[in-house]
């Protein structure tokens, strides 16, 4: 008995390396994989050997995950009519009782458990356990090569394809997943710039303009028929490079003036005036980029649904989404957030959830409603809350701390949910 429980075991243990590797090729990061098959040394070469035709290595999983279930089928069979006490059962309920035991065991150990741990840590299962998986692959040469040579001719004769085309280029997900890898792996300090660069490139054309737009509430503007030195002296004051022109509102821009022109002592700002482009808030920022660089312009205005004036959005704004703040002498603003206490903070409302979430891990819920901590604020109430008023909103208390006009400006946030 004691030599079936071994056998029974074994085959247990070889049926769920079997279905686990499996699993971990199919779910792996192909460029993850391709990059780790580029290094030098022992296993990579042995990971380019077995790899180097998916069809075959899937097929020597699959031989000896049906070699371990027949040899476990056969001892678990006897195994349990030795120790199951089944005398006065018909031969069909033995049966039964055998095959739903063996079942449930081999599921549990061999399919489930394996299957799902291999397959989250797929990168990882492939390099640990590359030299056993060499070793039946070399042990079921013959049998994968017959099983792979009649899988290949009747792709071949009937459905005129090739089961194994070898990848050239790679997704922008295994990509990305790539990155995130690298970042988690890395501490903050010791990451390259050009990382941050590429993962924010594959989110590139994600982000709309409504994301990177400066809001309609900080945009500074002048009247057209405004005196040039008004406009001279709002440029001293703002310190900005440009400077919306409009008619009657902020929802009639016809242009606007960089500060460069008044070197040309312009009589009148019409006489300075230079075009911009408008957009939707839904336009991918890369569409607006293009769009923008095609034109030769470098301001786009962001219009809502209604046609109205929603933010404006450079080109440099859209580059700092790509690179990062480009701040010069004149980038003054400053976004207050400070840690309170224990799961409190004191925020300024103008800080992106996005930003929050990364930083302080407090889990605000994101939606396409809203980018700001304000915007989820309002979204919420459906109002325009008073100063001092108390909000709780989804596992947050938040008192609004400091108000102007219509617009929140700093809030006191304390995160009650139990995940925090």
């Amino acid at each position: 008995m004691e030599i079936e429980v071994i056998i029974i075991s074994i085959s247990i243990v070889l049926s769920a390396f079997f279905s686990g590797m499996e699993i971990a090729f199919v779910s792996a990061n192909k460029l993850h994989l391709e990059l780790e098959k580029k290094r030098i040394g022992f296993i990579p070469k042995i990971l380019n050997i077995i790899t180097q035709k998916s069809s075959k290595f899937i097929t020597t999983m699959l031989v000896g995950n049906n070699i371990s279930l027949v040899v476990y089928s056969y001892y678990m069979g006897s195994f349990l009519v030795k120790i199951l006490p089944l005398s006065g059962f018909n031969d069909f309920s033995i049966l039964l009782i055998q095959t739903i035991i063996s079942t449930i065991l081999i599921l549990v150990t061999a399919e489930f458990l394996p299957k799902t741990i291999f397959r989250i840590y797929a990168n990882e299962v492939l390099k640990i356990f590359v030299l056993p998986a060499y070793i039946f692959y070399l042990l079921f040469h013959f049998f994968s090569e017959f099983i792979t040579f009649i899988s290949d001719f009747f792709l071949r004769v009937f459905f005129k394809t090739n089961a194994d085309q070898q990848q050239t280029e790679f997704s922008k997900e295994e990509l990305g997943n790539y990155i995130s890898e690298q970042i988690e792996e890395t501490r903050e300090e010791e990451l390259d710039s050009e990382i941050h660069i590429f993962q924010n490139a594959l989110d590139f054309q994600k982000v709309k303009a409504r994301e990177v737009m400066v809001p309609r509430t900080e945009i500074v503007a002048v009247e057209l028929h405004e005196k040039v030195a008004n406009l001279k002296n709002t440029f001293i004051a703002t310190g900005l490079s440009k400077l919306l022109v409009y008619k009657s509102s902020l929802d009639d821009v016809i242009g606007y003036v960089n500060a460069f022109e008044l070197f040309k002592s312009p009589k009148t700002i019409k006489a300075i005036l230079l075009p911009v482009e408008i957009v939707p808030e839904s336009m991918i920022i890369n569409d607006v980029l293009n769009c923008l660089m095609k034109k030769r312009k470098s301001v786009a205005i962001v219009v809502d649904e209604y046609g109205g004036t929603s933010g404006m959005i450079t080109v440099e704004d859209i580059v700092e989404e790509l690179f990062g703040e480009i701040e010069d002498e004149h980038d003054s603003q400053e976004f207050l957030e400070k840690k309170t206490g224990k799961n409190e903070f004191h925020f300024s409302a103008r800080l992106e959830v996005d930003y929050l979430n990364e930083e302080y891990s407090i889990n605000i819920p994101k939606s396409e409603a809203y980018e700001t901590l304000g915007g989820f604020i309002i979204e919420y109430t459906e109002s325009i809350p008073k100063e001092n008023e108390l909000v709780d909103i989804e596992g947050f208390e938040i008192k609004i701390l400091k108000m102007s006009s219509a617009k929140i400006e700093e809030v006191y946030l304390k995160v009650i949910h139990e995940d925090a």
